[in-house]
């Protein structure tokens, strides 16, 4: 009898196994209990930073004299600059102005929880000490020092993860591929052989050389990457740093944990899927002197709300200089969006996606005071997030005379509390068919006001309007 329990437990464990990260329906060493222990600081931190730097921050765009168009990590394919001068570039990228310091706490102070930063971009160039490449920012330029070691000891000072982005198949100058197709006989080259002599290596060199740090490894654009070639690189990673978080492009039909759209917000999020934005505050990602289309701060806050009430993450990208400098328009538009996280920040860090499915839709109806059904709020008015016992309602357009009505809950609304003035008084009247807040008549933010509302249950319950 205890022979057949055991046997029975067992088959009711591996039944739990979730899918493995490969995409593949074989079970895995991990549970969902097991992957959920695993994610939960990512989930938690909802805000981090992206940074793109490289030696294409010394061209800053312009090539030949002229301006270039595209994005500024891409000016080598765009303008289709041969190996040889590309690679001169190099001798002219010294940042000296460089202060890890700095950035990890710019970071931090605007409410970012996480840092991903290029460790190797399409360009090839390693923004680390590598053995695999002499193509190298330790190597290959006057700075000659390891800035990826210095953030990860800067991170580790004032508790900021550090994740790094690595370019597993483009690789212009190292023999990867290139999407956009070569235009340099000496780029002519194997792709295996890249694989095995260049990637592979660097993926170790990065995994094992920075204590705690990678937490995350952020792949990308994986043309020409088979299943052979990311199985390569998926075998390194599980062996050395099985915990690590992996987003969803490396290839050959790996998953990975994380779903990653770019420069937008999808209308329901990933349903099922831990998904992170990844977005530009300009045009471009890796620095371009000439691009002055910067995002407003009030942009930049209603897209981490919008993205928090969806069950996302917001990757927020900066774009240094060759001189190690993050260009003032980032670090105000940071600043910013920190002064409203120091007064908002329980709204966001922590929560889940809103329990009013149809907030996301073109409009959100109830039923008003009298029974009748009425509009709420058009999907641009409003944002909630949630964490056990609590919904943090988000307002961008303050409703005329503070008077607010909302999707009915079954579950009782105990208080409701303004972030920003938490002695403001906000009446709360609920019913079975109604549930209106009394605001105070002015907001206090003009960009993002957030009401929490203290509930009587831990889960939201919606009652369904007819």
């Amino acid at each position: 009898m205890f022979l057949l329990a055991s046997m029975i437990a067992t088959l009711c464990v591996c039944s739990q196994r979730v899918a493995a990260m490969d995409g593949t329906n074989s079970p895995t060493a991990e549970t969902p209990a097991e992957r959920d222990a695993r994610m939960v600081w990512w989930r938690e931190a909802k805000f981090g930073m992206f940074i793109h730097w490289g030696v294409y921050s010394v061209p800053a765009g312009f090539y030949a004299g002229k301006p270039v168009g595209g994005i500024g990590e891409w000016i080598m394919s765009d303008a289709k600059i041969p190996k040889a001068e590309y690679r001169q570039f190099a001798s002219k990228f010294n940042p000296l102005k460089f202060d890890a310091d700095a950035w990890v706490k710019t970071a931090s102070a605007a409410g970012m929880k996480y840092i991903v930063i290029t460790s190797k971009h399409h360009d090839g160039f390693a923004m680390f000490n590598t053995q695999a490449s002499p193509w190298n920012i330790v190597q290959a330029t006057p700075y000659g020092k390891d800035p990826l070691k210095a953030l990860a000891k800067a991170c580790r000072k004032y508790g900021v993860k550090l994740g790094f982005y690595y370019s597993q198949a483009q690789d212009w100058n190292n023999g990867g591929s290139a999407c956009a197709g070569k235009w340099d006989k000496a780029q002519e080259h194997s792709m295996d052989d890249y694989i095995d002599q260049v990637a592979v290596p660097q993926v170790k060199e990065i995994l094992s050389n920075y204590g705690e740090f990678p937490a995350v490894l952020w792949w990308d654009t994986p043309c020409d990457m088979n299943r052979q070639r990311a199985q390569k690189l998926y075998a390194v990673v599980k062996q050395i740093r099985p915990g690590i978080i992996m987003n969803n492009r490396l290839g050959g039909g790996f998953k990975g944990d994380t779903e990653t759209p770019e420069q937008t917000v999808p209308p329901r999020g990933f349903p099922g899927r831990d998904w992170e934005s990844c977005m530009t505050m300009n045009d471009t990602w890796g620095y371009k002197s000439n691009d002055n289309n910067w995002k407003s701060a009030a942009t930049i806050i209603r897209n981490l709300c919008d993205i928090a009430s969806k069950g996302g993450n917001y990757l927020l990208n900066v774009g240094p200089t060759s001189e190690g400098l993050m260009p003032q328009p980032s670090l105000d538009r940071l600043a910013a969006v920190g002064r409203w996280m120091q007064v908002n920040h329980e709204a966001i860090y922590g929560t889940t996606a809103t329990p009013f499915g149809d907030e996301l839709g073109a409009a959100v109806k109830a039923k008003d005071g009298y029974g009748n059904d009425t509009l709420v709020s058009s999907a641009s008015d409003w944002r909630c997030t949630v964490k056990p016992g609590e919904i943090y309602l988000i307002i961008f357009n303050w409703p005329a005379g503070g008077k607010c009505a909302l999707p009915v809950l079954k579950t009782k609304v105990l208080k409701a509390t303004l972030l920003a003035e938490p002695d403001a008084a906000i009446t709360v009247a609920q019913s079975v068919s109604s549930l209106t807040l009394a605001l105070p008549a002015q907001a206090p933010d003009a960009v993002a006001s957030v009401v929490r509302l203290d509930l009587a249950d831990q889960i939201v319950k919606i009652q369904k309007i007819k």
